[in-house]
């Protein structure tokens, strides 16, 4: 990594704890700053900045969560940088424990009116209420986390960068992921391996039965499904020499990943894919689950993405 790529690991970092409204004008401002001062030390060290000045230089500037404290209004609850995770994984997770015990309560059979009334406040009772262990939990675990980090060396917190084109996982993901594919693309083309595999070709009749595809999935959209599964490969092993996503091999990726979620809901939506009703509908639940993920997965990529840009005024603290 260059200077370069240290500043933007940097200024990503802070960004990203940001609102989603302030993080390109904080890391518009905050890359100026930064190069401003960085130059400034080059100058007086008599050395052009390299990437060894820039790691020194922020780590003395500050770690990322304590910098992006000073541009927004920090909560007192525990360590001012943790504050607004803090909140966000309580409303989260009190939010998934409310909706869990809603679900429970419908779940069960009521017919009059005061049937309703006794479920809801059986809700109240235990969800709502019973909830409020949550936020214990998470004080508890962020006093911990910033007794520990302030009784650790100063070295141990310090800042390092990460690169942003960097392979999650490293190359060994990806070899995964080929394998996998190949899995995949093995069964596309014959599910009936499984029953040979476990049964030793003596499976009932039935469940030979149950994993045949019908003839119109197997015109229409499994042509599309296996070429699609296919451009994977030659993607991720681009990507294996490259070491790294490039932006070119990442915009492949999201466009590979938004085809694969039409083709799966046109398949969903278009008729049977196997003969059997039971088999149909799982692997049906299978795909629209895949899409789900799929598109959460983008979404996530998208609400993280930071392109500093000035757009107004921004206050410190």
């Amino acid at each position: 990594m260059n200077a370069n790529d240290v500043i933007e690991s940097y200024v990503t970092e802070v960004a990203l704890q940001l609102p989603r409204k302030q993080r390109n004008d904080v890391a518009f401002e905050l890359r100026a700053l930064i190069n401003e001062e960085l130059q400034g030390k080059a100058e007086e060290s008599g050395r052009s900045v390299d990437a060894a000045m820039a790691i020194g230089f922020l780590q003395a500037f500050g770690r990322p969560e304590e910098v992006a404290a000073r541009y927004r209004p920090t909560l007192t609850i525990i360590d001012p940088a943790d504050g607004h995770r803090f909140l966000r994984l309580t409303v989260i997770g009190m939010a998934i424990i409310w909706i869990a015990g809603l679900l429970e309560r419908l779940s069960q059979p009521f017919g009059s009116v005061a049937e309703v009334l006794t479920m809801i406040g059986q809700w109240l009772f235990s969800s709502l209420v019973g909830s409020l262990w949550w936020p214990g939990v998470l004080v508890a675990y962020f006093g911990m986390a910033a007794l520990a980090r302030r009784r650790s060396s100063p070295q141990a917190s310090n800042w390092k960068p990460r690169a942003g084109d960097r392979i999650q996982g490293g190359r060994a993901s990806l070899v995964l992921g080929i394998v996998g594919i190949l899995c995949g693309v093995f069964l596309l083309m014959d599910p009936h391996w499984i029953l040979d595999f476990f049964w030793g070709g003596h499976a009932a009749p039935a469940a030979y039965e149950a994993l045949t595809y019908t003839d119109s999935f197997l015109h229409r959209q499994a042509p599309w499904l296996l070429g699609l599964i296919l451009v994977n490969i030659p993607l991720f092993m681009v990507v294996m020499v490259q070491g790294r996503w490039s932006p070119a091999m990442r915009r492949v990726g999201i466009w590979l990943s938004l085809a694969m979620c039409v083709v799966m809901m046109w398949t969903v939506l278009d008729g049977p894919i196997f003969m059997s009703p039971d088999s149909d509908r799982a692997a049906k639940f299978v795909m629209v689950l895949i899409v789900a993920c799929t598109l959460i997965a983008l979404a996530i990529q998208l609400y993280r993405r930071i392109r500093p840009a000035p757009s107004g005024q921004i206050a410190t603290r």
